[in-house]
């Protein structure tokens, strides 16, 4: 029975079971969002160190030292710290520190959830909690440990309950805006300028790359194979993918059935599972017909080391083991997946888009695969494909249109003005907030792949590594100047 509320609340106590995963008559401290007398979550202290007004002006250290935010760094909503490239200030001595910045409840959550041993962590410059006490062993050298409990609590009236944790990041800026928004934000003929400007910039790019790989390697089909390989891959896993682009070259995927390709796939990328991992007869029997497959042509493959798969906080749609079944079906068949986007290449603006993007998606109809997530998981109803829509845009507007520029064989005409859409990533989103501020529509790019793509270049040039204050932006100097410069 709960303490509060009798019967009322029976089910409190499951629940906060789920959360700390510790389910029985009492709960414990392991890695759970409440601890003892913390009735909040981790989200509500990132919204703290996020934002300005709540986050304290300076931290106090045990040895004396004091340290300044100068910038709380970029939230970073998937795996990994949880927030990128911050700034701090030591005194004394004018130390800065450039860095990641992990949050968590208690110190002892640093090792209770493995960071110390984590490449992905090494690069942590502090370590910011609720409750004080020692600072964990395995921190990287120089971080220190910020606590919030003492600065926060000393505020009359501050309570993080009041915090709407359902607002961070997208809709909560720095007080202050940036120096671009003042311009942009009332002026959307010169944001769609910028941006466009901007996309075919980074289109250019795109193409040069590719020029350059296909004058060294000579073979069209494998260049298009190596990079949507990658894509496939997305941020996480693309060097895998090229990997596997190489040892299973477009020559020989090209000849195989889309069964042989998903066993030579899996077998050289080591993720095929053993038969016992299906939950049923189906799944069992595809996983032993793939294991018969690979078994008979394994010896055939020089021996390598296994590629390194970053698996941790990836959605099952997006995982390596899926993407290979999809490269399975792009690669394999007749007419190659390259003849048939050549195909509609001529074909203007949307109905190219639509078309091209079809020549993807029609592939990847796979029955087994568009009823379950994994080998591990049962079939259902619903229907999974294996390339959604957007992922389709972002290849034609990553790969299919840069190899035409690096080709030569792209007409002019609207299809260049107006891509397909794609998902709005976080960098984007990033940048726009920087751009337009806080309260703009994003019906200014959020059905145009080309200002996307704008919004990208934007970030990786000036917004990924902007001061504090967005002081000495090259960006925001032109803006000042006058239109004519931007």
């Amino acid at each position: 029975m709960n303490r509060f509320g009798g019967m009322a609340l029976n089910l409190a106590d499951w629940y906060s079971g789920i959360l700390t995963g510790v389910f029985g008559s009492s709960c414990g401290e392991r890695q759970g969002a409440y601890v003892a007398n913390f009735f909040w979550t981790e989200r509500h202290l990132q919204c703290v160190w996020f934002d300005s007004r709540y986050r304290p002006s300076v931290f106090r250290l045990a040895n004396g030292e004091t340290v300044t935010v100068l910038s709380p760094g970029e939230w970073n909503l998937e795996a990994g710290p949880d927030f990128f490239n911050a700034r701090l200030l030591v005194q004394p001595g004018n130390r800065q520190l450039f860095g990641d910045v992990e949050v968590h409840i208690r110190p002892s959550d640093w090792t209770l959830h493995g960071h110390g041993s984590d490449p992905a962590y090494r690069n942590v410059v502090a370590h910011v909690t609720w409750t004080g006490g020692a600072q964990p062993s395995t921190l990287p050298p120089g971080a220190v440990s910020l606590s919030l409990c003492e600065p926060l609590m000393s505020r009359p009236g501050f309570s993080l309950g009041d915090i709407d944790v359902k607002a961070y990041p997208h809709q909560v800026l720095p007080e202050t805006p940036c120096p671009c928004s003042r311009f942009l934000a009332r002026d959307p003929d010169l944001a769609v300028r910028l941006l466009t400007a901007a996309g075919q910039y980074r289109l250019r790019v795109k193409a040069l790359r590719i020029a350059q790989r296909l004058e060294t390697l000579g073979d069209r089909y494998q260049v298009f194979y190596e990079e949507i390989m990658a894509a496939l891959g997305y941020k996480h896993n693309q060097e895998p993918f090229r990997d596997l682009s190489r040892r299973l070259p477009y020559a020989v995927i090209s000849g195989l059935c889309r069964e042989d390709a998903e066993a030579r796939l899996l077998g050289l990328s080591g993720l095929l599972p053993q038969p016992d991992c299906a939950p049923d007869d189906a799944g069992q029997r595809e996983l032993l017909a793939l294991w018969n497959r690979w078994w008979r042509v394994a010896g055939e493959y020089e021996p390598e080391p296994l590629p390194t798969w970053s698996l941790g906080g990836i959605r099952p749609q997006n995982s390596p083991v899926r993407r290979i079944a999809a490269a399975a079906c792009l690669f394999t068949g007749s007419p190659a997946l390259l003849d048939s986007i050549d195909a509609v290449s001529m074909e203007p603006g949307r109905r190219w888009q639509s078309q091209a993007a079809d020549c993807f998606t029609r592939r990847c109809r796979w029955p087994f695969w568009n009823s379950r997530l994994t080998f591990a998981s049962s079939p259902g109803e619903q229907d999974i494909t294996l390339l959604g829509d957007s992922r389709a845009a972002a290849m034609l507007t990553n790969i299919v249109l840069p190899l035409a520029l690096a080709e030569g064989r792209w007409p002019e005409d609207q299809t260049l003005r107006r891509l397909p859409a794609e998902d709005l990533s976080a960098p984007m989103k990033q940048a726009a907030w920087y751009l337009f501020g806080r309260d703009h529509n994003p019906a200014l790019y959020a059905d145009n792949g080309l200002l996307q793509q704008g919004l990208l270049q934007v970030y990786l040039d000036f917004c990924l590594n902007a001061q504090p204050g967005c002081a000495g932006c090259r960006l925001a100097a032109a803006l000042e100047k006058g239109k004519e410069t931007v």
